[in-house]
């Protein structure tokens, strides 16, 4: 039996599982919300999580290009992106995969010496990680860039209203 029927088979498992060890990543208020609350509008972070992992899983099985699993890491790192999370923290959810695979599959791995088509495919998790870098890093750039933008304009309504800003007419 191949890897990826085994996957597939493993699907909704390997699934909840990833997707209970990510919201253990968060506070244990939080994590328990997450956990409860189905609801994709009362509770938006979690919907976006589940929906960014399971696109995330297929792309992997599909063996899809960065282009069709890029928007997947997008939703779900925007979202770390702006919490609490060290860069580290926010994309080491993928790792996760790894870890739900290995122990899902472990027996089965063994028993149908699947460890080469193993090896490719957790290729393929950290080639995951290198795009969410770069999806972080670009979100923390508009992050910081809102920021400034909002002190820029604060700064400016302050000056204003200490009458301190001249405009200067063109002739």
């Amino acid at each position: 039996m191949e890897l990826k029927s085994l996957l597939t088979e493993k699907r909704a498992t390997i699934l909840k599982k990833w997707f209970d060890l990510i919201l253990d990543t968060y506070p244990s208020d939080t994590s328990s919300f997450l956990k409860k609350q189905k609801n994709q509008f009362a509770n938006p972070v979690g919907h976006t999580i589940s929906e960014g992992i399971e696109g995330l899983f297929d792309g992997l099985l599909e063996e899809a290009d960065s282009d069709k699993v890029s928007p997947f890491l997008d939703s779900i790192i925007r979202v770390r992106a702006i919490q609490d999370f060290t860069p580290s923290e926010a994309i080491g959810f993928i790792f996760l995969l790894k870890k739900v695979i290995r122990e899902s599959l472990q027996k089965e791995i063994r028993e149908h010496q699947t460890y080469d088509e193993l090896l490719r495919l957790e290729s393929r998790i950290d080639d995951l990680v290198s795009i969410s870098f770069d999806v972080y890093m670009k979100c923390r750039e508009q992050v910081y860039e809102l920021k400034a933008n909002e002190v820029k304009k604060m700064t400016f309504r302050l000056l204003q209203r200490a009458n301190l800003v001249k405009e200067i007419q063109e002739d």
